[in-house]
């Protein structure tokens, strides 16, 4: 028996990420125009500006939650808590990114910038925990540690 940690691919973090940033900037681009007034193109730049930090932050993040859980359980599959705490860490890492390109680019103060940005961190939490939940499900991680097949 075979004692190899699995975890996703490069090719399927990849797929992850466009996945994720693609339906999120189609919720986030129109929030933006309602609820700060900003035309179409401020409001796609900022949400376009965003989503590539945040697909760069996607990335890098998941893969060291992923290595932490397979140092501290032996597995990078999540428990309901473990994705609570995974959507939460993910948003405050992000938050610290975010906040100056917000308060820049739709003219805030950076107390405004905080706030709005906590707002949709609020809205972001919940998409990335049910995205994250329909993601594995439709592109569960393959363990060919216990194939059936083998030998």
């Amino acid at each position: 028996m075979s004692s190899k940690n699995v975890m996703r691919s490069p090719a399927d973090r990849l797929r992850h990420t466009i996945l994720f940033e693609l339906l999120l900037l189609l919720i986030a681009a129109p929030i933006c125009m309602f609820v700060f007034g900003a035309n179409v193109k401020t409001a796609a730049l900022t949400a376009f500006s965003l989503s590539l930090i945040a697909m760069v932050w996607n990335y890098i993040y998941n893969y060291a939650f992923d290595r932490a859980l397979i140092y501290l359980r032996g597995t990078s599959k999540k428990t309901p808590t473990q994705r609570v705490y995974h959507a939460l860490l993910f948003e405050l890492g992000l938050l610290i990114a975010t906040i100056p390109l917000l308060a820049w680019s739709l003219n805030l103060s950076l107390i405004d910038a905080v706030l709005a940005d906590l707002g949709f961190v609020i809205v972001a939490l919940f998409y990335a925990y049910f995205f994250n939940l329909v993601y594995d499900a439709v592109f569960p991680i393959v363990d060919d540690t216990n194939d059936k097949h083998a030998l």
